[in-house]
Formats: C-alpha cells, structure tokens, sequence
C-alpha cells in the first residue's frame, strides 16, 4: 500500500498530506464557511485526540509527509496545544486557525510547539476591520493582529490564509504589508478564492472547483474519510457526500485503499492546474 501510495503521490494524483478535522464546532460563523460552523452548533462531528494522533502514526508508516489539521476551529477543543505538540512529534503539521482564542494562557500552554516542525495557519481575508469583519466577524481582525506578533514572539511558525472573493489588488497589496509587519513573510502567505460549498452556497459566494482544481487529499472527519478538505461540507446540517471516499476510517489503510481507487483516474504531471490550495 505505501509503494502505491508513494508512487500516486510522484504522479501528481494526489498530495502527502492527510488532513484532519478535528472540530466543526467554532466560536465564529464566517460567511463563506464551508462546514457551516458556528458557536451554538448542534452536531461537532468532533475527532478525540486518540483518534487524531492514531492516524498520524498509521499515516507515518504509509508513506504520508504532513498532517493538516482544520475544522470548526481547533482551539474550542480543550487539549488543543497537546494535540497539536503530539501530532508534531509524528511528522510535520499545520493546523488551521482564526486565532481569535488565544489568551495569555493559552499562548502559554503552545510553548512547545516552538520546537517542532507545526505551524499555526491564520486565517485574515483584508488589511482593514471593516473589510475582514465583514466576512469573519465582529472584532476579529483586532484580536487576530493582536495574536500573530505573540505567537511570534513564542517561536511559532505562523502562517496566514487570505480567502478572496471581493478583495481589490490593492487590498491584496495592504495586506502583504501588514503581515509582513507582524513577522510574517511572504513564503508563508497563502492565497486562495472561495470555494462555492457549504455556507458559500448557499450565499450564493465564489467559484465552482473544476476536476482537477483541488489537489486530492485524504481527509478523515467524523462522518468518513474524503477526497480533499473541500469535501467535507455542510449544507442546511447536513454533511455533503459527493466527495466521501469510505464511511471506514480505522485502520487508515483502508480508507487509503479507496482513496487511491478513486484517484486513479486523476491526471499526473507537473503540468495539471491545480487552482485551488
């Protein structure tokens, strides 16, 4: 299984790294979100720590180089920071975040992360409250601006994610600035439109992903494994199953088998778009 998952990766059929999610549960309800999350959610279709750090373990010895961890948001869950340091013990992890929680405790209790390979991703979509908020929240853009230069300061790889639907160049411009600002480059930057799934559908918000858009990779939530972490959506509360892979996710070897059927028949190459990251 690892030599044909390792041989699909070379090909360009699919990506090295296995996502998570870990939560749809989160203290805000952006716009565009692709799962619907929000504070008084009534299904969290949560994923244990053991659960997480097992599939991790499992994904090191097929052949996997990266763990993702998404949701909801990560840090409504209590043992976030030791997740996270776990997971980053296995192989190398980013983890998704609006990083609006992160009170001095808690930035605290992520000390250790400063010396393993785990990045915290950042989500701000505009160099302006009012711009950002709009999409993300009411005080949002505050307390993020407020987070990154902490986490910083604590040795934590910070990126940002900036999802585009109505940003102007020169507000794409602001940002790079301010975020280089913060302590963050440009490398760690990371671009990308709405994807029209989930709440984004239903407001009728960004871009239909073509075929080969999205980069295939496996992705393990509570509700079964799924083509990319675009898959997993929620529309009206009901998860969408276009995208599901297997309904089996333990051992992750078989969920990988699927996985590696159903993207078989995807193009290989260096020279496949792949527009949506």
């Amino acid at each position: 299984m690892r030599e044909s998952f390792e041989q699909a990766v070379a090909e360009g059929r699919c990506g090295d790294r296995l996502w998570l999610y870990a939560t749809y549960h989160c203290n805000l309800a952006c716009v565009y979100c692709l799962t619907e999350s929000h504070p008084r959610i009534a299904n969290r279709r949560t994923l244990s720590q053991e659960t997480m750090t097992r599939a991790a373990r499992e994904a090191r010895e097929l052949g996997f180089g990266a763990i993702g961890v998404t949701g909801g948001e990560l840090f409504m869950l209590r043992d976030a920071p030791e997740t996270l340091a776990l997971l980053g013990e296995i192989l190398p992890t980013v983890a998704l975040t609006n990083a609006t929680l992160f009170t001095s405790r808690l930035l605290d209790r992520l000390a250790p992360l400063a010396g393993l390979d785990v990045a915290l991703q950042v989500s701000l979509d505009a160099p302006e409250a009012a711009h950002n908020d709009a999409l993300r929240g009411p005080a949002n853009f505050a307390k993020v601006v407020d987070s990154i230069p902490r986490l910083v300061q604590r040795g934590i790889h910070v990126r940002i994610a900036t999802t585009v639907e109505d940003q102007t160049e020169d507000e794409l411009r602001k940002l790079c600035e301010l975020h280089r600002g913060l302590g963050v480059s440009d490398d760690d930057h990371v671009v990308r439109r709405v994807v029209r799934r989930g709440r984004a559908e239903l407001q009728q918000m960004g871009v239909d992903p073509g075929p080969t858009d999205i980069l295939p990779e496996l992705t393990i939530t509570a509700d079964g494994a799924f083509l990319h972490p675009f898959g997993p959506t929620v529309r009206n509360g009901r998860t969408d199953l276009d995208l599901l892979v297997s309904r089996q996710c333990v051992p992750l070897e078989s969920a990988l088998r699927r996985f590696l059927r159903v993207t078989a028949d995807q193009p290989v190459g260096t020279d496949v778009l792949r527009d949506i990251r």
